[in-house]
Parts: structure tokens; C-alpha cells; sequence
């Protein structure tokens, strides 16, 4: 498990964005179960794809016309029970953080793995959200 001096910073990054935390599997369970669209952001403290998947998700929520219904975050590394739990509704995507899954009415619809986020720009990251955006919310 990483240290939490490392993570707040990391995880403040979307909490104080308007991004839940999900932290337990009950948690991950009880959003998933939830009507209407649940992006969640799996974050990590990979520095060269945590460093442009986290400001393109926030881009892409500030600048879409259609929105999620529920921004949620999880720490691979940190909130080991909610990403084990996390991790068998994007099966069968291998384990990959960090990432960005979009779920509608608890069903994955959209699926950004580390490797489509390694080397691209943050606004690249945003573009191809904004697109699962208003292909799926509301």
C-alpha cells in the first residue's frame, strides 16, 4: 500500500473537484447498483499517465455538455478492497490504473486503459471522454 502522505495530494486533486471517493467494496457495489451514469476515475500515482489522466478527466467534465450523473474516484494501491471490487465490473479488461471506466445503469460503456492514456496530452484524454459523454449521458 502507498503512503497516505503521497495519496491525499493525488486523490485531493478530484475530491476537491466534486469527485467521490469510493472506498470500500460496499461502496463500489452500492454505486454501481445506482440509475444513471457513474464515471469513475481510477486513480494512481503513476506520475507520466496519473499526471494527464487526472486534469484530462477534470477538463472533460468542466468543458462536455452532457455530464455524468456521479463522479466517482478510487486509489489502486491504496483502497485495495473497492479496486478489487472495482475491477471485476471491468472484467474482461485486464487490471490497469490508472484508468477510466464509464458505467450506465451499472453496465461498463466506456473504457479508458493505461495504455490509451501513456504519452497522450490531457486534452486528448478529455476529447475522447466528451465523446463517450455525449454518446451515453444525458
Amino acid at each position: 500500500m502507498y503512503p497516505e502522505e503521497i495519496v491525499i495530494p493525488m486523490k485531493e486533486e478530484l475530491t476537491d473537484n466534486g469527485f467521490t471517493e469510493l472506498l470500500s467494496a460496499t461502496e463500489v457495489e452500492s454505486q454501481l447498483s445506482k440509475e444513471g451514469t457513474t464515471l469513475v476515475m481510477i486513480n494512481s500515482v503513476c506520475g507520466c499517465s496519473a499526471g494527464t489522466a487526472r486534469p484530462g478527466v477534470l477538463m472533460a467534465v468542466a468543458n462536455a455538455g452532457k455530464k455524468p450523473d456521479f463522479l466517482t474516484t478510487s486509489f489502486a494501491g491504496f483502497d485495495i478492497d473497492a479496486i478489487k471490487t472495482l475491477r471485476q465490473h471491468l472484467l474482461p479488461y485486464p487490471p490497469s490504473s490508472p484508468a477510466i471506466a464509464l458505467f450506465k445503469n451499472g453496465q461498463l460503456v466506456h473504457f479508458i486503459e493505461r495504455h490509451q492514456i501513456e504519452g497522450r496530452p490531457a486534452q486528448m484524454i478529455a476529447q475522447n471522454l466528451i465523446g463517450a459523454f455525449d454518446q451515453h449521458c444525458n
